[in-house]
Formats: C-alpha cells, structure tokens, sequence
C-alpha cells in the first residue's frame, strides 16, 4: 500500500512539472531559423509602452507614442557585413510607415562595430542610406550595461516569456499594437522574409 501511495505521488509530481512547463517547451520547438514566436494566449508582462528613451539628438521618446502600430526594434551597427540592411528597412519604412514603425538603436557591443558618437551615427546613416525612420541614441544591448528596454526584451521574467538577447548587429523584435512582445528574428532575416512578413501582417 505504501509503494502504491509513492507512486501515485511521484507520477503526480511529474505531470505537474511537464504541464507547468508545456510553454516553456513550445518555446524551444518555436526557435527555428533564428526566429522565437510568443505561442498564442500566452500572459505578458509589462509593456513596450513603459520606457522612454532619447532619440539621436538627445531628445526623450516616450514609446506609448507608438501605440496602435506594430513596431520593428532593431540593433543597429555601421561597420558590420549586415550593415547594408539599413536600405532594406529603409524602403520597408517607406513603405509600410504609417502602420509598421521601424526603430532603429545603434550598440557597440559586437566587436566594436559601431564605435562612433550619436552625431556620427545620424550622418552615417543618412549620408549612406537616407535613413529616416527614427534612430535613438546608441545604447547597450547585452552584458551588465544593457539598457533597461534590452532588458525587458530579452529577460522572460520581464516579458513573459523571451529570453533571447541579440546575439549579433541588426537582430530584431516585433512588438504588436497594444505593446506586447511578439517575436525575435536573428540578424540574417530581413523585410522580405515570409515569417517576419506574417509577423507584422503585410
């Protein structure tokens, strides 16, 4: 009778860990091609609606002012072999703008890529690739330093439910109408990817 009783608690244990962590599994499958899908209903925390971040000339952006718009959230670089992206998200900008914003935040945190100051930075970009969708002050993206907006994309106890930081230049996150974090894309997916596309709705 004993051995039974033990065995029925064991047994339960364990449904009760497999149930408690069915998302975080669903997760991991999710994370293919270098993009990681929030599964669906799943409860967010916080909102991208929280922060407020300087812009490029140093002026405060409360982010609410994107709300009811998707947003594009990507780390950007000017010495990187992925720096030629920016007039991919350029013409998507032009193209999409008026429901999709795409929001550009340089970081130096990947083999000293983009070494130069916020003005540096603006002439850069606009000189190379007539960059003009909104560009914010350079910032941290990973390690001790990272801004507080990196942290809340990138730390599940934040979110919800990522924990995926960049993990080169020009990796991006959506973020959906109402501010909820919604996916993560690697570096190497661009506009035209069919994934990211659908992630965005166009």
């Amino acid at each position: 009778m004993m051995k039974t009783w033990l065995i029925v608690i064991v047994s339960g244990a364990v449904a009760a860990l497999v149930l408690s962590n069915i998302g975080l599994i669903k997760n991991i499958f999710s994370a293919k091609n270098g993009i990681s899908t929030m599964e669906e209903n799943f409860t967010h925390k916080g909102s991208f609606y929280d922060f407020t971040v300087d812009d490029l000339e140093g002026n405060p952006v409360d982010l609410s002012v994107y709300k009811g718009k998707k947003v594009v959230i990507i780390n950007t670089a000017s010495k990187c072999g992925f720096t030629p992206q920016y007039a991919e998200w350029q013409k998507f900008h032009e193209k999409y703008g008026d429901k999709i914003a795409v929001l550009g935040f340089p970081a130096n945190n990947f083999m000293s890529q983009e070494p130069g100051s916020n003005e540096e930075i603006a002439e850069f970009c606009q000189r190379n690739y007539g960059v003009t969708f909104k560009m914010f002050s350079k910032v941290d993206v990973k390690g001790k330093d990272k801004a507080p907006l990196y942290r809340w994309l990138s730390e599940k106890d934040l979110n919800g439910w990522n924990d995926k930081e960049p993990t080169w230049n020009f990796c991006k996150y959506v973020v959906d109408e109402n501010g909820n974090l919604t996916h993560f894309f690697e570096s190497k997916i661009t506009p035209d990817n069919e994934q990211f596309r659908k992630a965005v709705g166009v």
